[in-house]
């Protein structure tokens, strides 16, 4: 199971948002480059990261700073956040990137998705993020009508790289990933899936590798609190 460190943007900043909430942010790093060598230093292959700043205002915000970071270091790099036209998906791709996450636009209409996922095959990643049952949509302030077992169906038979299910509810809080949820999509759809929300520590990571049918989870807050340390979570998944 691959570890994928995150960074969230804001004002060019590396911070995080508890549950989502923007009026709730802790700031960790002013420098999102430092932050991403720190991550490829300790082992770490790929890097998650959101625009939250696009996330809020449906736009690509902080390029500036994903380029540097794709340029400044060898990781591998997903981005997600405002990304919700073809413009923006080729734009974000030539900042160096490697895979494009769609959350909001995939939802809101599925057929302009489809048609991007034939079109940058393997590229695009689904954002699937939840309150309980139900997916969430524009940065985590609406809610849709869709299940999340019942889209993530829909979705997998598309050329997808993955799909990241985030539980909004354990988002930032250090409270524990929502396993069994990850299990139930994980094992509803035959594409790579991503557990995301709520790790804060190695028995976190155990769990979830003992999932196998989990390709990869990511890891934010718990890692710049220490309370996960990213050089033992990989070796956790080395077997």
């Amino acid at each position: 199971m691959e570890i994928i460190p995150a960074i969230d943007l804001r004002e060019g900043k590396c911070v995080r948002l508890i549950q989502g909430q923007y009026d709730r942010q802790i700031t960790y790093q002013d420098d999102p480059v430092a932050q991403a060598q720190s991550f490829h230093d300790a082992g770490a292959t790929w890097l998650h990261v959101v625009d939250l700043d696009g996330a809020k205002l449906g736009r690509p915000v902080n390029t500036r700073h994903i380029e540097a970071i794709t340029a400044k270091t060898e990781l591998k790099v997903e981005v997600g956040g405002g990304i919700r036209d073809e413009e923006a998906i080729r734009e974000t791709l030539k900042l160096g990137v490697q895979r494009v996450i769609i959350g909001t636009q995939a939802v809101n209409d599925f057929g302009w998705f489809s048609l991007m996922a034939e079109t940058f095959r393997d590229r695009l990643v689904l954002g699937l993020d939840a309150r309980g049952s139900t997916v969430a949509t524009h940065g985590w302030q609406e809610v849709s009508q869709w299940t999340l077992v019942e889209f993530a169906k829909k979705a997998a038979v598309l050329p997808l790289a993955a799909i990241i299910y985030t539980d909004i509810a354990k988002d930032g809080m250090l409270c524990g990933p929502n396993i069994e949820q990850t299990r139930t999509i994980a094992e509803a759809v035959h594409i790579p899936v991503i557990a995301s929300g709520g790790v804060s520590n190695l028995d976190d990571i155990r769990r979830l590798d003992a999932v196998e049918i989990i390709d990869a989870v990511i890891a934010g807050r718990s890692l710049y609190e220490g309370t996960l340390d990213l050089q033992e979570a990989i070796a956790a998944t080395r077997h």
